[in-house]
């Protein structure tokens, strides 16, 4: 019975999927005797239920889909592949990247700079463009050939590259292509490696500045005013600071100590080079007639005696230097040098001004071989004093210059200066607290802002106000150089930390020039002379970048 009835509900369901071709849906009864399947009801009959139709697939459609499907598995298989390609790649050129010969190349805030990967060699380079502009007022009664001049100049153009050598060792050499006195039209400023390998201690070889005075210390980059003052100028940086020898650093978060043994500089300087050199080149390929090697020894010590933070400190030093001239014979004459010689002593400096430097402030060449008359010796001593106190910072120092030998006692030069910087917008002057790799130390780096100036960003980068006062005597018994003190405000403009927009402007005070025409007395410039007692004003702008 049971056996039936499964079969009466197959052929049901067949003729029910037959006959749904023509309705969707259709109720089956069966027969309890005959076990007959109708779609009525009737007596004796029993619903089985309502049986809906069933399309037979579509074999066309069905084809379709798979071809399609097909598709898309071959696509898929193409894309996997190419992503594998380009995984591979990805992967090879990673493996290029950090592959131990060739390093790697960072650029940042802080430059270009390529580092091998174990970290043993370094190679980074580094540059300055220091753009001026100077208009001279306040002259009237001065004779137009004598006038302070108007313009503008490249001050600074220089290019350097710096690095390690299996880590211990350093290096830098750099360019400057507006050094030079009209005969050459650029100069060697930094040529020196370095041995760190006995920390802290680090030697120094080469071409490197005297380490002598906190604003000659501090880079240019970064000095608070456009020109150093006239003390710095007249008796470290007018005399071609970058000298050739040997120097000793020691660096520690609260004192330094440096010292250098050096003979004359290599390559131009200034008009008042303190060399024995009559070659145009300065003491670099020396010829017959630039006679012996001066030399020299020098040194500078630092300490912080407070300091709460790199912001909150007092900073204290002392320099000295002792300098040992050749004076070569053909500088001979009651005049001084002849016109195409620059040897001996000289001391000068420019009214704290940029693109006209005329050395107002001059004492001719000392050795003077008619008057019996020769310098022997030059002994610098310095002090300085610095305060940071947040936004506000002093500074302050005292310079001095005895010249010394044939025909000359008791020639005591001198000059001091101070200044005061307040940051308008927070920042504080950036003293170093612990040099790494630098050659100074004890000295202020760059101002990086609290917020760059941006058009979008809303930052207005960095401003500071400056005040200060410079005072210069270049008269000492026979010298006679003149004497200066000027006061001078300047405002200074950081977008970045590495652009600089500065104004300067200085007044003198007062200005005394020899007018003597004493045999006995040291040749002055008819240009001091003519300014002699006059008050002229300088206003100065810079526009600085550098990487």
């Amino acid at each position: 019975m049971q056996q039936k009835t499964k079969l009466g509900l197959v052929i049901a369901t067949i003729i029910g999927s037959v006959y749904a071709t023509e309705a969707t849906a259709i109720d089956l009864y069966v027969d309890q005797k005959t076990q007959q399947i109708f779609a009525e009801p009737g007596p004796g009959r029993t619903k089985l239920g309502t049986f809906q139709q069933v399309d037979e697939p579509n074999k066309a459609g069905l084809a379709s889909e798979k071809s399609e499907l097909a598709a898309q598995k071959t696509e898929i298989a193409k894309i996997k592949q190419e992503q594998e390609l380009k995984n591979t790649e990805l992967k090879a050129l990673e493996e290029h990247v950090n592959d131990p010969s060739l390093g790697k190349v960072r650029m940042g805030e802080d430059g270009v700079k390529w580092e091998s990967a174990e970290g043993d060699f370094s190679l980074k380079l580094n540059g300055r463009v220091q753009l001026d502009s100077q208009v001279s007022m306040n002259q009237s009664g001065v004779p137009q050939s004598s006038t302070l001049a108007d313009g503008t100049t490249i001050r600074r153009a220089r290019l350097s590259a710096e690095g390690a050598m299996f880590k211990e060792f350093g290096y830098k050499f750099e360019y400057d292509f507006t050094r030079g006195n009209g005969s050459t039209a650029g100069g060697v400023t930094d040529a020196f490696m370095t041995w760190n390998g006995y920390s802290p201690l680090t030697a120094t070889v080469g071409q490197f500045k005297e380490p002598i005075s906190i604003e000659e210390a501090t880079s240019d980059i970064q000095t608070s005013f456009i020109e150093r003052n006239m003390a710095t100028n007249a008796f470290i940086d007018n005399n071609n600071v970058f000298k050739m020898g040997l120097g000793l650093k020691v660096a520690q978060p609260r004192w330094t100590a440096q010292s250098a043994l050096q003979t004359e500089s290599m390559g131009n300087g200034s008009g008042t080079n303190d060399t024995s050199s009559t070659n145009s080149n300065g003491n670099a390929n020396r010829n017959g007639g630039s006679g012996d090697t001066g030399w020299g020894i020098t040194g500078r010590v630092t300490g912080l005696p407070w300091m709460e933070d790199k912001n909150h400190l007092l900073h204290i030093g002392a320099s000295g230097s002792q300098r040992y001239l050749d004076v070569n014979p053909s500088c001979a004459g009651a005049a001084g040098p002849n016109s195409s010689n620059i040897c001996g002593a000289n001391f000068g400096a420019a009214l704290d001004s940029n693109v006209d430097r005329s050395l107002v402030l001059n004492t001719g060449v000392i050795s003077n071989n008619s008057l019996g008359r020769s310098t022997q010796t030059v002994t610098r001593a310095g002090g300085e004093a610095s305060v940071v106190y947040g936004p506000l910072s002093l500074q302050g120092e005292y310079l001095q210059a005895q010249v010394a030998g044939n025909g000359l006692s008791n020639n005591n030069l001198n000059g001091y200066y101070g200044f005061a910087s307040f940051f308008l917008t927070g920042e504080s002057r950036n003293y170093i607290l612990q040099p790494k790799g630098n050659l100074y130390a004890g000295v202020f780096d760059r101002i990086k802002p609290n917020h760059n100036f941006s058009t979008t960003g809303g930052g207005i980068g960095a401003w500071e106000l400056l005040a200060g006062y410079d005072y210069l005597d270049l008269n000492s018994g026979i010298i006679h150089g003149g004497r200066a003190d000027t006061g001078k405000v300047g405002l200074n403009w950081y977008p970045n930390s590495r652009i600089r927009v500065m104004a300067n402007f200085i007044h003198v005070f007062d200005l005394e020039t020899t007018t003597s025409t004493s045999s006995s007395a040291t040749n002055v410039n008819s240009t001091a002379k003519v300014l002699n007692g006059t008050h002229p004003d300088i206003f100065e702008m810079r526009t600085q970048l550098d990487f």
